[in-house]
């Protein structure tokens, strides 16, 4: 596919709930500055069970689509490719549609969390804590696989969570320890902290921040910043937001959808910045 072309090209941010999606703000920074004016992107309210229906209707003019929650495992069967990091957590965010009609199915969550720690000088820790479960947290588990050297503690709810991240941990070769979310003010103190629960939930944590936290990676962009990154970044830990993860994901989406070599990091992370400053 070419980079620059003068034929309509269109993708989209799909999921429920979807209207404060920022992935239109980024992609279309990102257009604007690489001069793709044929280039379009638009967010759809999208369930389970209308997804078939949406993907089926998308005519040749369709470049890709980015998906969010609740489709990232509910896409899988729809596609004729998936790409070994995505198939490592069974989670697919990005469906690249090809010119012959081909839907192949990727991950750019898993690099675009690791190229963010490693923006801001993360590139390897002892050991790590996962606060949360579900498809995020296994996404962490997979970058983690790549920059934590020791074991892994996830915090969770209930004993099929505990299991579910175990399992995890076996499958994608990260050693993960197991503790109940009453204890999880003890995440707090290792080397890096990722958060992947919804809005609200670490709250009650933010009391409990050490005196020199080390690094705290919340994947919530909206609102931010959680109480958690607040109090983390006012004791003088180094915090990274889900503005980050966002953005640099996003880098390669734009990259796989349009072809270009290398999508404008700097002004996507810009765009995203100004309208959360708005909000």
């Amino acid at each position: 596919m070419s980079p620059v072309s003068s034929e309509e090209r269109r993708a989209a941010v799909l999921g429920s709930p979807i209207e404060h999606s920022l992935s239109p703000v980024l992609h279309r920074a990102a257009y604007a500055a690489l001069g793709l004016r044929a280039w379009s992107y638009d967010r759809f309210e999208v369930t389970e069970d209308t997804l078939p229906a949406f993907i089926e209707r998308l005519d040749p003019s369709w470049a890709g689509l980015s998906l969010t929650m609740p489709l990232k495992r509910a896409v899988i069967p729809l596609l004729d490719e998936m790409s070994a990091t995505a198939a490592s957590v069974e989670a697919v965010n990005t469906v690249v549609l090809t010119p012959d009609g081909r839907r192949i199915g990727d991950n750019t969550d898993i690099p675009g969390l690791i190229a963010a720690l490693r923006e801001r000088g993360v590139d390897s820790v002892g050991s790590a804590a996962v606060l949360g479960a579900g498809a995020t947290a296994s996404s962490a588990l997979a970058a983690l696989a790549r920059v934590c050297t020791g074991p892994v503690t996830a915090y969770v709810r209930g004993p099929a969570r505990a299991a579910e991240m175990r399992g995890w941990g076996e499958r994608l070769g990260v050693e993960v320890r197991t503790a109940d979310w009453a204890d999880a003010a003890e995440a707090l103190r290792a080397p890096l902290v990722i958060a992947t629960t919804p809005a609200g939930a670490t709250d009650e944590l933010a009391a409990e921040v050490p005196d020199r936290p080390c690094t705290l990676f919340d994947v919530l962009y909206d609102p931010w910043p959680t109480a958690l990154a607040a109090r983390w970044s006012a004791r003088g830990g180094d915090v990274l937001g889900g503005l980050d993860l966002l953005v640099h994901q996003a880098v390669l989406q734009v990259e796989q959808m349009t072809g270009v070599p290398a999508a404008p990091l700097d002004v996507m992370r810009k765009a995203g910045e100004q309208v959360l400053a708005g909000r």
